[in-house]
């Protein structure tokens, strides 16, 4: 009687102890991975507010700039194009992620060329409209890498977890996957030449 009461504790103890690590994986794995979509959550965040930005600075330049429609165009079609890019933040790719950034590119290259375009305007640079709206929008992109980092180091403690031996072998049957991080463009790793 005493044996048979023995080994049924022990069985009870190692389930018991096999139940706290499957369920204290599981747990921890969710609440990476949440917090990796919730860093995501907050780049998209930044993205939004830049192109809430946008109207208002292209109303401000139009006012000074008006012969300089193309170029206002390409920022509003750009702005356009980014904010319909759109991310399952419950299944992250490298693809999505490719072409959420192209479209982010696109945005960044219109406001550039907008940006350049106002150095004809000296009336335009000295307005505090403008101005307050440059500053906004530097601060923003001051955001959006601050966001991004703390996604890819969000992103980074999940895989981390997921694929660290004996959660690699428990990951795949609790669905958890890989994410994505997001990566600097091509060709950033060169600096640009600057001519005066």
């Amino acid at each position: 009687m005493k044996k048979s009461l023995a080994v049924l504790g022990g069985i009870l103890l190692l389930a018991f102890i096999l139940y706290r690590f499957f369920v204290g994986f599981y747990n921890t794995g969710v609440e990476y991975q949440e917090n990796a979509k919730t860093a995501w959550s907050k780049v998209e965040s930044a993205y939004q507010r830049r192109a809430d930005l946008i109207p208002n600075l292209v109303n401000t330049v139009k006012g000074y700039a008006a012969h300089e429609k193309g170029t206002l165009e390409a920022v509003v079609n750009a702005r356009a194009a980014a904010t319909q890019t759109k991310i399952d933040p419950t299944n992250i790719t490298p693809e999505q992620l490719a072409k959420f950034q192209q479209a982010q590119q696109g945005l960044s290259g219109a406001l550039s060329r907008l940006l350049v375009t106002v150095e004809k305007y000296p009336e335009l640079k000295a307005d505090q409209h403008f101005s307050e709206l440059q500053s906004q929008l530097e601060g923003t992109e001051n955001r959006i890498k601050v966001e991004r980092d703390r996604y890819n180091d969000a992103v980074n403690k999940y895989n981390i977890y997921i694929r660290k031996f004996p959660g690699n072998l428990l990951a795949g049957m609790f669905g958890f996957k890989p994410m994505a991080r997001f990566q600097s463009d091509k060709g950033a790793e060169k600096a640009p030449k600057v001519e005066f």
